[in-house]
């Protein structure tokens, strides 16, 4: 039950008479549940971060621009860049007239930026997607850091993110899924960063017994960057509904650890407005990523309407003619059943099943009678296989424990891989294992959750002499699977990059044989 004081009108916590009261008034329990990380400038935590980010930023810069070409689908991404930085928008050099494309601008615009630096060469079309590859992993940390409050397990997630394959060999390619990844991560960072704020500004309320209005800055912050998720991939919108649903979850959460009346209505109704706002900004800033479009005269289909005989009032008439392109690029990407010989389902990419081939090439002149050079697109190994594993105890541990931390994870990995299962049943579409980069933070953050539980005993860490046999176990568990997954991918490092090696030392590394090759 509640009470109401006279003075304010606010409704104090259920249990306010028989619980202890905590600072100013409000019970411990409250203030407890409640509680968030008040250390986030804690400097131990940033050292963490700037090394480990001063680690990937070497590993990813570092011979940037070998192979000296364009490679797998940068055939087509830093081309309609360069076009962007001449006409605005994509061009057909044959036709001398716009090009059709199926994906947002914004992804390609940030390829353009490099190149607009560095030229129309190997580090300029790369560069941007280095600099994506960092900020991700530095996100991850933060983030890690800011749920899991722990430093160690901050800096496992950063140097899981580092060591990967997978997201390593993105961030050296000229594709957009590497911003995507980005932009999905900063996203999530904002959610978080906004249950956060909404909790504290409870708590503030509760103490001081007075009702403020809460202007949730960073769901905002999260809207606009979604915006842009959605302006480098439409894949994007798999998110939204697990996203929304996690902001609704976390506020009748933490109206209910308020103990304030009627958590789920409330906690719906009373942010309805300013999740219209944010579903606002999401598409504000989705059209800003067609700026070169809207700007100029020879986007494709950007007089659609007027070459049909049809009226063209002004911007809703461009509108209109967008809504059209999108139309015709839907039922492109809806169609797409090609074979490729690279292509995989959804099922395989957890298990490496099918990695992509970005370049393969079998010169002279590495000290061998044959040898061999590959750039390819492979989860470091001991991570990826287990992700699984990970995914399983997260959900048994999220359902023993109820820890929220758990669900968003869960809910995180499942956006960012169920949906395809359901177009790769519905429509057996093309599919290559890159489109699972938006998920892969969250296996990250489901195999670190599951490192901290197996270091962490029931009753919570100790120091010093009074360190458990559980704790140490598992922290020195922990630490061999960290090193196991450093020395995998150093170990495969060379076909991650492209090296010239021997033709031998090439095939050593082709675990799966046929299915690898």
């Amino acid at each position: 039950m509640t009470t109401a004081t006279a003075e304010t009108g606010i409704d104090a916590p259920s249990g306010a008479a028989t619980e202890p009261a905590g600072v100013r008034g409000v019970p411990a329990i409250v203030r407890e549940r409640l509680r968030t990380l008040e250390n986030w400038l804690d400097p131990y935590s940033w050292l963490v971060t700037a090394v480990i980010v001063a680690i990937a930023t070497i590993l990813r810069l570092y011979g940037i621009s070998r192979p000296n070409k364009l490679i797998f689908d940068e055939v087509y991404y830093p081309t309609d860049a360069w076009d962007m930085l001449q006409h605005g928008v994509e061009w057909d050099p044959e036709n001398n007239g716009p090009a059709y494309v199926v994906h947002p601008p914004l992804g390609k615009w940030l390829i353009a930026a490099g190149e607009q630096m560095f030229g129309n060469t190997p580090l300029g079309w790369r560069f941007p997607a280095a600099i994506a590859g960092i900020l991700m992993i530095l996100i991850l940390i933060r983030v890690t850091y800011r749920m899991f409050h722990s430093i160690v397990l901050a800096g496992i997630a950063g140097l899981l993110m580092t060591l990967d394959g997978f997201q390593f060999v993105l961030s050296r390619t000229s594709l957009l899924d590497i911003f995507l990844g980005l932009f999905i991560l900063a996203s999530f960072a904002a959610m978080v960063l906004d249950r956060d704020h909404y909790r504290r500004s409870l708590l503030r309320q509760l103490e001081s017994g007075q009702r403020r209005r809460i202007v949730p800055w960073w769901m905002l912050a999260g809207g606009v960057l979604f915006g842009l998720a959605c302006g480098v991939k439409w894949s994007a919108l798999f998110f939204l509904p697990f996203f929304a649903a996690l902001i609704i979850t976390w506020r009748v959460q933490a109206r209910r650890s308020a103990g304030l009346p009627r958590p789920v209505l409330s906690g719906i109704l009373g942010g309805l407005g300013w999740g219209v706002l944010s579903f606002v900004l999401t598409a504000v800033f989705y059209l800003t990523t067609w700026a070169g479009w809207f700007l100029t005269d020879t986007g494709y289909y950007r007089h659609w309407r007027a070459d049909n005989g049809l009226s063209e009032p002004p911007v809703l008439g461009a509108l209109l003619n967008l809504i059209h392109y999108h139309e015709q690029a839907y039922t492109f990407h809806s169609g797409l059943t090609k074979t490729h010989p690279y292509q995989s389902w959804p099922w395989q990419w957890l298990l490496l099943g099918r990695p992509v081939a970005f370049e393969w090439v079998t010169p002279s002149g590495c000290g061998a009678s044959s040898c061999a050079s590959e750039v390819l697109l492979l989860g470091t190994p001991i991570l990826w296989w287990s992700f699984l594993p990970a995914l399983v105890a997260l959900l048994w541990l999220a359902v023993s424990r109820r820890d929220w931390r758990a669900y968003a994870i869960l809910t995180g990995a499942v956006a960012g891989l169920a949906p395809w299962f359901w177009f790769a049943v519905a429509d057996g579409r093309t599919m290559f294992s890159f489109y699972a980069l938006p998920a892969l933070p969250f296996l990250i953050l489901a195999v670190v959750y599951v490192l901290g539980a197996a270091m962490t005993p029931p009753d919570g860490m100790a120091a010093g002499s009074q360190r458990t046999d559980r704790q140490i176990i598992g922290a020195v568990a922990v630490g061999i699977y960290v090193a196991a997954v450093a020395l995998c991918f150093a170990y495969f490092y060379p076909i991650f990059t492209g090296q010239l090696i021997p033709y031998d030392d090439w095939l050593s590394r082709m675990w799966l044989d046929s299915r690898w090759i």
